[in-house]
This record gives C-alpha cells, sequence and structure tokens, in this order.
C-alpha cells in the first residue's frame, strides 16, 4: 500500500510538453518519445501516479536524451493518473497494478531492440520503481534505477541487474530504514552491482516533483538526476 506522499505536490499535467512527441503506438502503449533513433541504447521511464503528461518527467526525458539515449515514456496509466482530489486513493491503486505494467513493459522493451538498441535501462518513480524493479528480477534490461520507490519489498530487490536505489531521509512508505534493507540484500550478492543513496531533508517524490522555486529542492533533484544519468552512462554505454 503507496502512503499519502505518494501524492503529495501533484504536477500540472500537460499533454503537450516536452520536446519530443508523443506516439500512439509503441510496443503497444502509447509514449512520449524523445532522442535520435540512431541511438544505441535506450531509457524506458515509468512515471509515478501522476502520469506520462507530468512536465517535469518529460523534462528529465528530454534530459536523458540529451545524453544520447533513446528515451520512452509509456502510458501505463492508460490515460487515468491519479487525481489529486480523488476520495478513495486506494481502489486508485488497485486498479493501476505495476505488475500489469511490467507485462506491458515487455513488448515496450521487444520494440526497442527492434529498432537496433544494443543496451536498454529503466527508470522508476513511485508507483515506477515498482515496475522497474520487476524488469530488474526478470532481468529485461541492463541497468536499473528506482527513485522513492513505494510498493518495493525486500524480496523485490533480488534483481539481476545493476541497480541505483535513491531514497529520500523523509518518506513514510520506503523510509530510510527499508532503504538500508534494500542496501544489506543487494551487497550480499556480489554479482550484481549495486549504488544506494539516502537524500538528507527532502521528502518522497523530490526527484520528479518539486518546485523550481525552492534552491535547495531543486539542488537536490539534479543530483538524484545525475546519479541516475551516471548510472545508465556507467551500465549501458
Amino acid at each position: 500500500m503507496a502512503s499519502s506522499h505518494c501524492f503529495e505536490n501533484p504536477p500540472a499535467l500537460d499533454p503537450a510538453c516536452g520536446g519530443g512527441e508523443v506516439v500512439d503506438d509503441f510496443g503497444g502503449q502509447k509514449a512520449y518519445v524523445a532522442g535520435s533513433a540512431e541511438a544505441k541504447a535506450a531509457v524506458v521511464l515509468v512515471s509515478d501516479a501522476f502520469g506520462f503528461e507530468a512536465p517535469k518527467l518529460r523534462e528529465i526525458a528530454d534530459k536523458v536524451a540529451l545524453d544520447g539515449y533513446f528515451v520512452v515514456v509509456p502510458d501505463f496509466l492508460h490515460g487515468d493518473p491519479y487525481e489529486p482530489n480523488n476520495p478513495n486513493p486506494l481502489q486508485w491503486l488497485q486498479s493501476h497494478d505495476p505488475e500489469k505494467a511490467f507485462e506491458e513493459a515487455k513488448p515496450v522493451i521487444a520494440a526497442l531492440k527492434e529498432k537496433g538498441m544494443s543496451t536498454i535501462g529503466a527508470a522508476g518513480y513511485c508507483w515506477g520503481a515498482k515496475v522497474v524493479a520487476e524488469l530488474a528480477k526478470a532481468p529485461e534490461i541492463q541497468a536499473a534505477v528506482m527513485s522513492h520507490p513505494s510498493l518495493v519489498t525486500v524480496d523485490d530487490i533480488k534483481v539481476r541487474c545493476p541497480i541505483s536505489v535513491l531514497g529520500a531521509e523523509i518518506d513514510q512508505f520506503s523510509p530510510p530504514e527499508l532503504v538500508k534493507q534494500f542496501e544489506q540484500v543487494l551487497s550480499a550478492n556480489s554479482a550484481v552491482a549495486h549504488f544506494v543513496k539516502i537524500f538528507p531533508g527532502v521528502t518522497h517524490g523530490w526527484a520528479v516533483r518539486y518546485s523550481d522555486d525552492d534552491e535547495a529542492a531543486v539542488k537536490s533533484a539534479e543530483e538524484a538526476f545525475a546519479d541516475m544519468t551516471g548510472w545508465f552512462d556507467k551500465h549501458l554505454k
């Protein structure tokens, strides 16, 4: 069960935002795509509960694309992102199962391979981190990044590809204690590279939902972005 933190600081969704484009069918999913189709490495970004029309998520996608990746942000919520005034968040969560999104991600990854992508990574925020954990366990990808994960258990962290976990100091659902447990599990498996970091003074959602007027929040989000792209550069290029 996700905590109330999952739904704080909701973005103002904009279907037209971003420097990329929206396609109706990428591996069976409507998706935002950015970057050169000639790239040999790809990144799948999996949204939080607010979906693929969040401007900051698309801004992240555009910046990852500038680093030399072809980026896909699938609409795994199928046009039904969480509404901030939803009186029943648990019902919304029950009807948006990350396990289903994991199955839907497989054809997206297959489509990337068909386009000639030799390495593929995935990064997920909050709800999307659970999808990425499943992809990393399969393993359908070559590198994974989870930012302020929700719904991810210690068993989920038994992954088979390099993984980076970026946690928040103030997070009801993935508190530092749980993130440290993730690190213990990962440290026990020397065959899989890992990076675990807890960001001080930030709350759940900080990496993708923050105010541009908050200098400290912007700095922390930029640091999380640098950690993510650094991880992908290390394991996908």
